[in-house]
């Protein structure tokens, strides 16, 4: 990858603050946009800003062929075996909140979820057990936060009614990809369905649904150089036909009376409403972007670029390194706890460096409030990296750092 034409594409980056560029450290909350994401979405304001799916004039018609090419585009990306798996949602969490309401579970199925869930994949199980009587479960991890392979294993063939495996796929909190292709054959292997949080995953890997063999995945467009408000569910066709609609309404019927509705197929059935035609245009433009940079050349620059800070802050008196220690076990991610002598904590870190540097990173819980609560750990600090990230930058964060972490200890 060309580093340095790939950031002219990013208005935000040619800005400065106080005499000072941006270092854009917060990826796994947001990527930033490219002028080809903005171009594609003004183009619909400007040009045919109708509804798609309704009228037969030619503005609704161009709408309609793009809708469907940007449909056809995530097939690709992801390996599908036909567009009509791809529904187009919010955000990941919507996703995965229409998979635990339209799946058709039953009063004491399983539910398997990892330790290290965010709250979108951990929240609507406990709904769900409240309303349906499911029952959910959790694999806990290994103290170095790796997958339990043995204990998942275990806990399968104990559970005999394991309905599904639903888990993150690469975790925001510490960059960790567990072994989605051995979980997936063992949950197959037990009768269960496997659904995959592949919002860190999708922007920063190679991902194949046919190949990996998975149910469900899910993501969010936003994390992938995309507009905000947009998503995509992945789900196997014949799973998807015969899963409940989520939300219904306009478009996802092709016939009502006052007594009935004949729904449409996937993925209409899902996709209820006015779209948000500019979101799915702006998301193909994504497509097209990632796929013209590769995202194998973007998986290997992050990990040179987290080892580079793995590197020089390991050692920093009062960090501690969430996760594996070694940088290619977390992807783009660098997520730490602090304890100084002197008082401050990881929210005062994430202040510092933005005031001092322009240096934005994460601080808090993340959305995976349950793993700190469980180990009583308050917040910690996340830098996490994409493909228009430097060497330089990531020099710049570390030394910033061991200057904001010098004024807490003596």
């Amino acid at each position: 990858m060309d580093i340095q034409k790939t950031r002219l594409d990013f208005p935000v980056l040619k800005k400065k603050w106080n005499g000072k560029h941006l270092v854009y450290l917060d990826n796994a909350c947001m990527t930033l946009k490219p002028v080809q994401v903005i171009e594609a979405m003004d183009e619909y304001y400007n040009e045919y800003p109708v509804c798609g799916g309704r009228s037969l004039h030619r503005m609704s018609r161009r709408v309609d062929e793009k809708v469907t090419e940007a449909r056809e585009k995530f097939k690709n990306f992801l390996g599908a075996e036909r567009a009509e798996e791809i529904i187009f949602t919010r955000n990941s969490t919507e996703g995965l909140n229409l998979v635990a309401s339209s799946l058709d579970f039953k009063k004491g199925d399983i539910v398997l979820t990892t330790d290290k869930e965010h709250n979108s994949n951990l929240i609507p199980w406990q709904v769900q057990a409240h309303k349906r009587g499911i029952k959910h479960m959790i694999v806990y991890s290994n103290p170095d936060n790796t997958f339990n392979l043995e204990a998942f294993e275990d806990t399968l063939d104990r559970a005999k009614n394991v309905r599904l495996v639903s888990m993150v796929h690469t975790a925001n909190l510490d960059g960790y990809t567990i072994p989605a292709r051995e979980i997936i054959k063992t949950a197959h292997d037990h009768g269960a369905l496997v659904m995959l949080d592949g919002a860190q995953s999708a922007p920063h890997k190679p991902i194949n649904v046919n190949s990996l063999d998975v149910d469900f995945f899910v993501f969010s467009v936003h994390k992938m150089l995309g507009p905000t408000g947009m998503g995509v569910l992945y789900g196997k066709y014949r799973l998807l036909e015969e899963m409940a609609p989520f939300i219904v309404g306009g478009d996802t019927v092709s016939d009502t009376t006052y007594e009935a509705a004949r729904f449409l197929p996937p993925p209409e059935k899902f996709e209820a409403g006015l779209q948000n035609y500019a979101g799915i245009i702006g998301s193909g433009a994504a497509v097209d972007y990632l796929s013209g940079v590769a995202l194998s050349n973007i998986e290997k620059h992050e990990e040179r670029l987290n080892r580079i800070i793995t590197d020089g802050i390991k050692d920093i008196q009062g960090l501690k390194i969430i996760g594996p220690q070694d940088p290619a076990l977390r992807s783009g991610i660098i997520s730490f706890t602090v304890e100084f002598p002197k008082g401050g904590d990881a929210h005062d870190i994430a202040i510092i460096l933005d005031e001092t540097e322009n240096i934005a990173v994460r601080s808090g819980a993340f959305c995976v409030h349950s793993w700190f609560n469980y180990r009583k750990c308050e917040a910690a600090v996340r830098a996490s990296l994409y493909l228009y990230n430097t060497e330089e930058e990531a020099r710049k964060f570390v030394d910033a750092l061991e200057k904001a972490v010098g004024l807490f200890n003596p």
